[in-house]
């Protein structure tokens, strides 16, 4: 009924009704004429707006229902209501986005990416009708509008009397305790006895270090609370290493877990790091995607991606390639990160550009440019305010945009003060094996490759490479391995281990530190081993060595690899005026170290890159 209808209605009941007792006409008259006023005031303030409802009529809406995205993936069929011409489009790309034609899915996925003109209920219509494969895309597509990645659903409220450091730990406790190796159970043991202390001392009003030594005492003395849960999300990332512990830490609430944590500690970069290497790890499992997808994952991952934070981009752009299996056929597993290409391109890639950090190094802050006044401390190695522009990603990515360059991350320590697991692990044939069988599941081997690497990490390259020679299954990566880059690698032992009595941080020296004495068996044999296997081979090698001396802490400073140990015995040697390490981090693009090595890259890869 109309506003005009109920008001004649109304003053027709009021002039057709019985007459009041004549004492009261009066006051009824202008009761009458009040109503009436004021019904012609409300009838007036309504107008509507006819134009605004034709205009939502050009709309068309989609009705989803509540069924898992595994049942809704192949659906092709949309219930719509007045359709119009130019809405045809919208659900044109839709329909063609789920297509069995994988060609067609693609160029689906990239017109939307395109489509810079729609309007925003047009993104949102595409964000609530989209599958699993076509949110992954355009997530992983670089210009791909905000308006495509509905937000998170509500996150369940945590239980009564209960914190995120008390869900951490029993998340934990739940996942299995038994067959693990030593390294997982030392990550698992310290943070359950670490959280139990912490959940005691702030009920009690006081902080309980425990036991366990300086490193405890020493980052507890800062921020107290997120220390407790990175010592519980450091065990976390080792157990979502193994598949089955991955379906315990969904089952268990363990993503919405971790986007709270994210949430959180949005200023943390350390617990955001972390967060999305459990995450990148579960993504390893496809049968977990549509449950990673539905817990809104991807939208926060879509936006990490494109952060200007390298090591946050990284991580994430990991994760969401783990979730490709669109595009990406390779696994990238914890501690391979792939600086270039991080999003969908068309661009065909020819070759792998591999870059292995060495002691205290990390797959980002080594390859960044130079840095002033650096000293070789355990604290600059944690100082994130110090990370410059990796140039790897930047400045070689742009030169050479047919590469693609990945950078490995592994654990290194100067001092056994901060050993985190059994030294076994710690080897450089251990490791070499670990890495060797990462990459591997990365694609390496599938495509011409060359080597680089600083320090230690040109050991671990030597002994890699020596490893895949007598695997049958690694033969790819022999064969296709083109050339090696080294950055101050101490072929024949370096006086660092020498220095563990005169200086604080070298009191009780690491495996890596024995393995680099002079007079280290295991490290003649490999020298000699590789030499013979390099030069059968015939890869083209290159070597940068230091002549400055490097601080060690504030008492000392050393050379830490000579030019005598940084002669491998093959292919050029080149002294650059710099220490132990500035060799792999050029102070500009036009500088010689830069330069030298982009050439170096450009003529060992020549043929490769013009087929």
């Amino acid at each position: 009924m109309s506003l005009a209808a109920y008001c004649v209605m109304c003053c027709r009941r009021l002039g057709t009704s019985t007459p009041p007792p004549k004492s009261n006409t009066y006051w009824k008259d202008i009761s009458s004429l009040f109503l009436t006023y004021e019904i012609w005031a409300l009838k007036k303030s309504l107008t509507l707006d006819t134009q605004v409802v034709e205009k939502e009529k050009m709309k068309s809406y989609i009705y989803v229902h509540t069924v898992s995205l595994d049942k809704r993936e192949n659906h092709d069929n949309f219930t719509t209501f007045d359709i119009e011409d130019h809405e045809c489009a919208v659900w044109l790309l839709l329909k063609k986005s789920k297509s069995d034609d994988r060609a067609a899915r693609l160029q689906a996925v990239q017109e939307m990416v395109e489509a810079h003109h729609w309007h925003d209920y047009q993104f949102r219509t595409i964000a609530q009708a989209y599958d699993l494969r076509t949110l992954i895309g355009l997530a992983r597509s670089k210009e791909s509008d905000p308006r495509f990645f509905l937000p998170p659903p509500p996150l369940p409220p945590l239980k009564e009397d209960s914190s995120i450091e008390e869900e951490l730990r029993h998340l934990l406790a739940s996942l299995p305790q038994t067959e693990l190796d030593e390294c997982i159970q030392y990550f698992t043991s310290l943070a359950l006895s670490e959280s139990s202390q912490s959940l005691a001392a702030q009920k009690g009003g006081l902080w309980c270090f425990g036991g366990n030594g300086l490193p405890y005492a020493e980052s507890f003395g800062e921020v107290p609370s997120a220390t407790v849960e990175m010592f519980c999300l450091e065990a976390l990332v080792k157990h979502s290493e193994i598949p089955t512990h991955c379906d315990k830490i969904e089952a268990n609430g363990g993503l919405q877990l971790l986007q709270r944590l994210y949430q959180l500690y949005k200023d943390c970069p350390k617990v955001l790091r972390s967060v999305m290497r459990v995450v990148g790890n579960m993504a390893l499992n496809e049968h977990l995607h549509s449950t990673i997808v539905r817990s809104g994952w991807v939208s926060i991952l879509a936006e990490a991606v494109k952060s200007p934070d390298i090591m946050e981009s990284s991580h994430a752009a990991r994760a969401l390639a783990n979730l490709d299996r669109e595009t990406v056929p390779e696994k990238y597993q914890d501690g391979v990160y792939v600086l270039h290409p991080q999003h969908r391109t068309s661009q065909p890639i020819k070759a792998d550009v591999l870059f292995i950090h060495g002691l205290m190094g990390a797959a980002f802050k080594t390859w960044r440019q130079q840095d002033s006044d650096q000293v070789l401390t355990e604290k600059v190695s944690e100082d994130e305010t110090r990370y410059t522009t990796c140039w790897p990603k930047t400045w070689l990515a742009r030169d050479c945009p047919a590469l693609r360059i990945i950078s490995v991350e592994y654990d290194t320590s100067l001092s056994e003060w901060r050993a985190r697991c059994p030294s076994e692990r710690k080897s450089i044939a251990f490791r070499s094996n670990e890495l060797l069988r990462k990459l591997r599941a990365a694609g390496v081997g599938d495509r011409p490759v060359i080597w680089v690497s600083h320090s230690m990490g040109g050991l671990l390259v030597k002994k890699m490479l020596l490893e895949a020679s007598q695997r049958p299954e690694m033969s790819s990566v022999i064969n296709n391995t083109r050339g090696i880059l080294f950055y101050s690698v101490p072929h024949h032992g370096s006086h660092l281990a020498e220095y563990s009595v005169s200086v604080r941080y070298l009191l009780f020296p690491s495996l890596e530190v024995k393995e680099l004495s002079k007079d280290s068996p295991a490290l003649k044999t490999l020298q000699d081993d590789f030499v013979k296997f390099a030069k059968d081979k015939n890869f083209q090698v290159l070597s940068f060595v230091e002549t400055l001396p490097t601080y060690i802490g504030s008492m000392i400073k050393l050379h830490v690899v000579p030019v005598e140990s940084a002669d491998l015995g093959i292919g050029d040697l080149i002294p650059v005026d710099v220490n132990h390490l500035n060799i792999c981090k050029p102070k500009k693009k036009d500088a010689f170290l830069y330069q030298r090595t982009l050439q170096f890259i450009r003529e060992t890869l020549a043929k490769d890159l013009e087929n």
